[in-house]
């Protein structure tokens, strides 16, 4: 069977791993560059086609995947005389793999049914390592028919590929993971910060914390810079981990609640990101932490 045509707008950490996974299975794909050429480059070596617009992206492809930064950008990519929904084959789907408001997403989703298509959200879990051996998470949701119809893909790209229903599902899940994944992080963060500050050995706090139920694979990524200098185990930076934090705050407020347990997670990131901190991983908190409580 004929494998579909994929077109990939994003082409970052993430998205770039997920290019390089999708072509080591021979699946047929168009790139246009978003930011920054060197990934876009890459690709292209390795027999991707790249052309100058995203609506000629949607042209060429049975799918269309992106895997940008913000609702604004993939909004952006989505409308106007060049974006995906101007060049949509009918029947195609496109599927947002960004982290997203959902409100955004449900809104994109009517207006590419209109052009005869279908919108996923699909949102990811782990890192760009697990996306080169095709094992992310991927919380997916929107129409069933195009769930079917990208199935196999998202399956390629996925250890653990999720029906999660309704278009907005899975960017709602996904903020409430990053919520509280990064609560997590700042938490521990944090606390070797206060380490220091009260005397006590990082890794001696690590191994109590460890051998308990508080024990979890965030607390190790930032154990992995906090106690052995290595960023690199939470490819996440602080500007995005701001921005999902934010994004999970004023989805709550469309709800009409008020998260009170984000509020200082969002605190921390927003004023490492003010401070020139947001390129660095979200690990690296542990500096900003030390450096607060030494002032």
């Amino acid at each position: 069977m004929e494998k579909p045509r994929i077109g990939f707008i994003g082409l970052g950490l993430m998205g770039s791993a997920m290019v390089n996974r999708l072509q080591d299975l021979d699946y047929a794909v168009t790139v246009t560059a978003n930011r920054s050429r060197t990934n876009v480059d890459a690709a292209v070596a390795r027999g991707a086609t790249e052309v100058a617009t995203a609506r000629d992206v949607a042209a060429a492809s049975d799918i269309v995947m992106l895997c940008v930064d913000t609702s604004a950008s993939v909004e952006g990519r989505m409308r106007g005389p060049d974006g995906i929904i101007a060049g949509l084959k009918p029947g195609a789907v496109v599927v947002d793999f960004g982290t997203s408001l959902p409100a955004s997403t449900r809104a994109l989703a009517g207006e590419v049914a209109d052009a005869g298509g279908t919108m996923l959200d699909a949102p990811l879990g782990r890192t760009p390592s697990h996306a080169l051996d095709g094992q992310l998470n991927i919380m997916t949701a929107g129409g069933p028919d195009g769930f079917a119809k990208a199935k196999s893909v998202l399956e390629d790209l996925g250890e653990n590929v999720f029906y999660l229903g309704e278009s907005g599902a899975g960017h709602t899940i996904k903020l409430m993971n990053n919520f509280f994944g990064m609560t997590v992080a700042n938490a521990m963060a944090e606390a070797f910060a206060m380490a220091d500050t009260a005397g006590v050995d990082r890794k001696m706090l690590y191994d109590v914390i460890a051998a308990g139920p508080l024990h979890s694979g965030m607390m190790d990524f930032v154990k992995a810079y906090g106690v052995d200098g290595n960023p690199d185990m939470l490819a996440f930076s602080i500007r995005n981990a701001a921005k999902d934090v934010g994004y999970y705050s004023q989805m709550a407020e469309a709800a009409g609640v008020q998260s009170i347990m984000s509020t200082g997670t969002l605190k921390a990131l927003g004023t490492a990101t003010e401070d020139g901190r947001g390129d660095q991983m979200v690990s690296q908190m542990v500096d900003f932490f030390a450096d607060l409580f030494a002032r």
